[in-house]
């Protein structure tokens, strides 16, 4: 998909070790018009670039690392009325990992991310994903993550976070940057499928949240069980317990529940239709639900062709009665890959626009082009 500049050095043939540099990045370019906002068009352009190095020993064991930035700059505007202009450079993965057959161990600015779910996630608990973005662009976070693989295909992660303070997710509140967060996955094979689960450690901070009190360092603790098979249709779930040991109200518990399925229908080159729905409750210390939230999202794709795609994404709230929608055309050109969108989002937004940034109300279209070089 992408042509990358290369340049790879052998050395110490005689005993198969060798070294490997990489370097290549991405260059999206992007522009959208929303009518019913008061600056109502929007300019971007986003530059990754990346470069790789890797060290292969005797034992077939490897050491590399990922070095990357984020750079970006952005208007928002109204021709010839008022504007609005943003430019950031920002580290976007800075990682060194040891791995071998059956493990690794990464450390630095990186992407982790796990779980089944792919609209209305439990279990984006590291990572800010947006369904909708083709490119599926994430800042990382700070840490370390160990994996060890089994031979049956079951492995074990293990990971400790540290200097990551913003809300991920569906967080309504900070990590506490100078707080470890701390936590580890099993997944193990079944029949037809796999199930895993995990836990996570962190400080979470309320202050600046709502009119509560301020507190910090409130412990909390996540455990989460999530499963998926491929029988005659995909099927999966994900559940979340969340708790803080501190009296915060509506926010002292949560739980979420979601559950999904896909199917691939035989019409002319594949017509693949997901469901999900989630289910979430807001509990206070003695155990009474506070508040809920429902909502359920459906995504169809279909290829066109070899070039071509077209798909959708749409999101319905059953408590604020809020409707989304995405639809979204892909080609693919010799260098480019093209976009062409249209959306909807309602004036009002809700708990799951955590998981959608950039969003604009009311209908509108975007375009977009992407360079892999």
């Amino acid at each position: 998909m992408c042509l990358k500049n290369i340049v790879r050095a052998q050395i110490d043939t005689e005993n198969e070790s060798q070294h490997e540099f990489e370097l290549d990045g991405e260059v999206s370019a992007y522009f959208s018009y929303s009518p019913e906002n008061d600056l109502d068009m929007f300019l971007g352009g986003r530059y990754l670039p990346e470069l790789n190095y890797g060290y292969t020993f005797k034992n077939k064991s490897l050491l590399d690392f990922e070095l990357s930035a984020n750079i970006y700059s952005s208007a928002l505007f109204h021709p010839f009325y008022s504007s609005q202009t943003v430019g950031e450079i920002n580290p976007y993965r800075i990682w060194v990992r040891y791995s071998g057959e059956q493990f690794e161990v990464r450390l630095g600015l990186q992407k982790i991310d796990f779980g089944t779910a792919r609209l209305l996630r439990s279990l984006q608990w590291f990572d800010e994903v947006d369904p909708r973005d083709p490119l599926n662009f994430t800042t990382g976070v700070y840490g370390i993550l160990a994996r060890y693989y089994f031979l049956n295909n079951a492995n074990i992660w293990v990971w400790g976070l540290y200097g990551n303070e913003n809300p991920r997710g569906f967080e309504p509140l900070k990590n506490s940057k100078d707080s470890p967060e701390f936590g580890g996955r099993v997944q193990i094979p079944v029949p037809k499928g796999e199930v895993g689960l995990t836990y996570h450690h962190r400080n979470a901070s309320f202050e600046g949240v709502l009119a509560f009190p301020s507190f910090n360092n409130i412990p909390e603790n996540r455990i989460s069980l999530d499963g998926k098979w491929d029988i005659i249709l995909g099927i999966w779930f994900e559940a979340v317990l969340i708790n803080k040991s501190k009296d915060i109200g509506i926010l002292t518990n949560q739980n979420y529940l979601t559950i999904g399925t896909d199917y691939t229908f035989d019409v002319g080159n594949g017509l693949n239709i997901s469901f999900e729905h989630l289910h979430s409750n807001y509990i206070d210390k003695e155990f009474k639900t506070i508040n809920k939230f429902n909502a359920s999202a459906n995504s169809i794709y279909y290829p066109l062709g070899l070039f071509d795609s077209i798909n959708s994404v749409m999101y319905y709230s059953w408590d604020s009665k809020l409707f989304f929608f995405y639809l979204n055309y892909e080609h693919q050109f010799d260098e480019l890959t093209g976009y062409v969108s249209a959306f909807y989002n309602p004036d009002s937004q809700s708990e799951v626009e955590t998981l959608y940034e950039n969003s604009f109300s009311g209908p509108g279209v975007r375009v977009m082009l992407v360079y892999y070089h």
